[in-house]
């Protein structure tokens, strides 16, 4: 054994194994000293957010070592399909730029190309970012307001979501057909966790990967995914946390109904000729409130924004709404739910006179922003509601897996899906709905329980019955579905690219 003294010998005479010592040897001790600097400073509510962050541990461990198997067939066809997509836009992008515009030439990939067609031969007057003009996906959503560059915007911001969509997909899985990702613990504020490349630099961010590539992970052989949803978990947080400081119980009734977004829809809109049947209703909410936009979506798209303090202004551009009708519903809104206004108000107090909150799961967050800022304001509003639905959905997560009911497989958030033997589907997902729920005790005896929405399919994507039978269907007490053969990739047959192809190209 050889003593390295790291004060006096000369770093330079170190081979690359007494390096790798050194390193880690001063990881650890630094992180030791840190933890002893750090550890007198905690308080009730650090000390049990940070047991419970190690106690975390054990299951992200496993769903990084096990990793989702990956269906190479599936895949295949995924990214035929975005490239035959990518031709057909790509066609029409190539007919309105150089027969309509006059381009002689053009690469919707290029910036210099892209500003050459904006601000040369369009005319519109340069967005500038840092001073310089752009075209990134800002820029372009304020050329959509020209009229002559609407239909380009929206063909070049097709192709450039499809050129994402493809590399996700050709992201690099391990030799186990498995990919694979690093779930970080702390990785936010909130207590969410985040998601990025796993260890040895393959895989990526699983938990925002979106619906129409989902269908590529698959269960392995003999088991079978239960995706387990806190659907409206955050609208309940919020009832619950307006509950204990004004005993005002409204929105958490209306959340505790089944369907908090006819609940809202029947309290604001009252001569709707409601049943009384959480059906009938939530058909009668579906009617439109403007254009095709129903009552419903109004409750769940701008009553969610409304709840963390969006403005007008704000909700009508992430719903693509006029702001008239946003400014229409949120007084409705407010009258009918008057604790939100009075819980954001609370906010602002405790934000302004003390710096922090304590969630209702007891994770206290000190805000270093300033504090008069609406941005300020804003984060810490949203913090309670996304912080105790992270803490809730966590503990169900280490509830079950200390259990060993079933195997956690992925963590999406507001969502996990677990794997278990598809032979015992009927007796293990009744016991896995149970275990989900957890009860939060709440001011004056009343319990907060956040129930889950399941989905049971061999693979993560929603089932259809043509296109992808396999997928995730709502658990009905039993599925009478049996899993597909499978299809190698190799039996799959390639369509020869045109000309013109993306492939041809060398797109990501």
């Amino acid at each position: 054994m050889k003593i390295i003294s790291t004060h006096s010998d000369d770093p330079d005479s170190f081979t690359q194994w007494e390096r790798d010592q050194v390193y880690n040897g001063l990881d650890v001790c630094v992180t030791h000293d840190v933890f002893s600097a750090l550890s007198p400073q905690l308080d009730e509510h650090t000390e049990a957010t940070y047991a419970f962050s190690k106690a975390l541990q054990g299951p992200t461990l496993e769903m990084r070592l096990r990793g989702v198997l990956v269906d190479q067939a599936r895949k295949a066809d995924v990214i035929e399909e975005y490239f035959e997509t990518m031709e057909k836009v790509e066609g029409q992008l190539d007919k309105i730029v150089l027969d309509g515009v006059g381009m002689a030439s053009f690469n919707w990939r290029s910036n210099a190309d892209l500003q050459k067609l904006f601000y040369g031969n369009l005319g519109i007057p340069p967005i500038r970012k840092g001073g310089r003009p752009t075209t990134d996906r800002a820029a372009r959503e304020r050329l959509e307001v020209y009229q002559v560059a609407a239909q380009i915007v929206k063909h070049i911001n097709v192709l450039a979501d499809l050129g994402k969509k493809i590399s996700v997909l050709r992201g690099e899985i391990d030799d186990d057909r498995r990919v694979r990702t690093s779930y970080n613990i702390a990785g936010t504020n909130t207590g969410r966790f985040s998601s990025s490349f796993s260890e040895f630099g393959t895989g990526g961010n699983l938990q925002n990967v979106e619906e129409a590539l989902r269908s590529i992970f698959i269960a392995d052989e003999g088991m079978k995914f239960a995706k387990c949803d806190a659907k409206s978990g955050e609208s309940f947080c919020v009832g619950a946390k307006e509950w204990n400081l004004f005993n005002d119980g409204r929105y958490l009734d209306s959340c505790e109904s089944g369907d908090p977004h006819t609940a809202v829809a029947r309290i604001m809109w009252p001569n709707l000729g409601w049943k009384g049947d959480l059906e009938q209703d939530k058909h009668l909410a579906e009617q439109p409130y403007y254009r095709h936009y129903t009552y419903r979506f109004m409750c769940k798209k701008l009553g969610h924004g409304s709840n963390y303090g969006g403005k007008p202004q704000t909700l009508a551009e992430q719903s693509k709404l006029p702001i008239n009708v946003v400014a229409d519903f949120q007084p409705k809104y407010f009258r009918a739910f008057p604790a939100h206004e009075q819980w954001q108000g609370w906010v602002g107090d405790e934000l302004r006179h003390r710096g922090f909150l304590v969630s209702l799961l007891g994770r206290k967050r000190w805000f270093f922003g300033r504090r008069s800022d609406s941005s300020t304001l804003r984060e810490a509003i949203a913090y309670d509601p996304q912080s105790s639905l992270a803490d809730i959905v966590n503990r169900a997560m280490l509830n079950i897996w200390r259990k060993r009911i079933a195997i956690i497989s992925m963590h999406d958030h507001d969502a996990l899906t677990f794997m278990y033997p598809e032979r015992d589907e009927d007796t293990i997902i009744p016991i896995l709905m149970k275990h989900l729920v957890i009860p939060v005790p709440l001011a004056n005896g009343r319990i907060l329980r956040i129930p889950y929405d399941v989905e049971t399919g061999w693979n993560k994507g929603k089932y259809n019955e043509e296109k992808n039978p396999d997928g995730l269907k709502a658990y009905q007490g039993h599925d009478e579905r049996k899993r597909q053969p499978k299809v190698n990739v190799l039996d799959k047959i390639i369509h020869r690219p045109n000309r013109k192809s993306p492939r041809a190209r060398n797109l990501p």
